[in-house]
This record gives structure tokens, sequence and C-alpha cells, in this order.
């Protein structure tokens, strides 16, 4: 059996360390159900940071389950970075994706650190490729992509280990021009939204493109 991830969590508790977190009021989207689907959404304002965003899903009574997370920064000039975990029917996938949205290159002793947490798991088999995406060229080549059975402890450390390099990195990268990196979230976030996806197709439908654009562009990342 798939042990849960807990992104959220753990997300949370190292930013709490460093930043003060407040969490912010999301409404009625704070939980959104039909046709056997959950959805909770937990919306953060990271002080002098940015802007971070959990969200479960459960469906099929519970045997299949999403977390992701994601950090929006904007005051300082690093990647974007989402975190997703999903357990389905005993199998899982473990992503930590890292996407440019640079004012200035991200540097390479930065991308090292995560590269070695990488390498150190390729053994572990790749998710299915499902051919091109609009956003191969912004995501960045030291981003996490794994799935399977049975090494739930290795995806775990690994999420873990994302999380936190990520986050103490922030205390060294660059102060940047928070309304020119919230544009550049922004474009990311509404290409998004327009060009769909599994995920973004499926909460369209279930509630609606008001509903879905909402909760992906204001309440994922920040926007």
């Amino acid at each position: 059996m798939e042990k849960h991830a807990d992104l959220g969590k753990r997300m949370l508790d190292a930013l709490s360390g460093v930043y003060q977190v407040r969490q912010l009021d999301v409404g009625p989207d704070a939980r959104l159900a039909k046709k056997g689907m959950t959805f909770q959404t937990e919306a953060y304002e990271v002080a002098d940071l940015g802007h971070l965003c959990i969200l479960r899903m459960k469906a099929a009574f519970g045997l299949m389950k999403m977390e992701t997370a994601v950090l929006s920064v904007f005051e300082k000039d690093v990647p974007l970075l989402n975190l997703d975990w999903v357990g389905a029917f005993g199998r899982e996938t473990q992503i930590a994706e890292l996407y440019d949205v640079q004012l200035q290159p991200w540097p390479e002793r930065a991308r090292a650190e995560f590269q070695t947490i990488k390498d150190r798991d390729a053994d572990l088999p790749d998710p299915a490729s499902k051919g091109a995406h609009w956003y191969d060229g912004i995501l960045y080549p030291c981003s996490y992509h794994k799935a399977g059975k049975g090494f739930s402890d290795r995806l775990n450390r690994a999420a873990g280990e994302y999380i936190s390099v990520f986050v103490r990195q922030l205390a060294e990268a660059p102060a940047c021009d928070p309304a020119a990196k919230r544009e550049k979230v922004r474009q990311y976030a509404e290409t998004l939204f327009a060009q769909g996806g599994p995920a973004v197709d499926q909460v369209t439908n279930l509630f609606g493109p008001e509903t879905a654009r909402r909760l992906i562009v204001r309440h994922m990342y920040g926007v």
C-alpha cells in the first residue's frame, strides 16, 4: 500500500520555520465535491516571499488520492515549484517540477543540488511518456518524475529533499521586482488554464470554467 507523501504539511513546516505564513480565505472553493470526487484547497500568504497552495483530491471511495503543493515566489528570483503525489490502487507517482519563471538565469550550482537528488533515484521507473507538452521548454531538466509500486520511502525522501533544498536556497536567492516576477507566474498560470490537460479539464468539466480558472489561477498560483 502506498504511503501518503503529505507534501502540504512538509512545505508548510519548512516555510513556517523561516517565514510568517497566513492562511487565506478561499470561500466555498475550500471544498468542492461532485460525482464521487472531492477537492480540498488551502491557500497561504508567505510574508516577504509569495504564495503557497495545497490541493488534495480523493476519488473512487478513497482508492485514488492526489496532493499538490505549489509555491509561487514573487520576492525572489527562483523557479516556480510544483509538487504532486498521486496514489491509485497501490501505485504511486511522485513529481517535483521546477519551472523557469526567472527574470535572470537560474545559477547552475542551484540546479545541481536538485540534479543530485534526481540522479540518486535514476534506477526507479519513470511515468509513462504522454508526448510533448506546452511547458517542456521551461521545465528544468533537474525536475523529478517517478512512478510505480513498492518504493514509497524513497519517493517521500526525494520530495522532502526537494522542499528542504528549495527553502534553504531561498535565503541565498537574489531579490527581484515583485511585479515583474508575478507577471511571469501569471503568464504560466494563464497558459496552464488555457492549454488544459487531464487535471485542468477534469476540474473544468466538473465545476465549470469560472470555478476552474479561479481555483487554478488565483488559489493555486496566487495571481
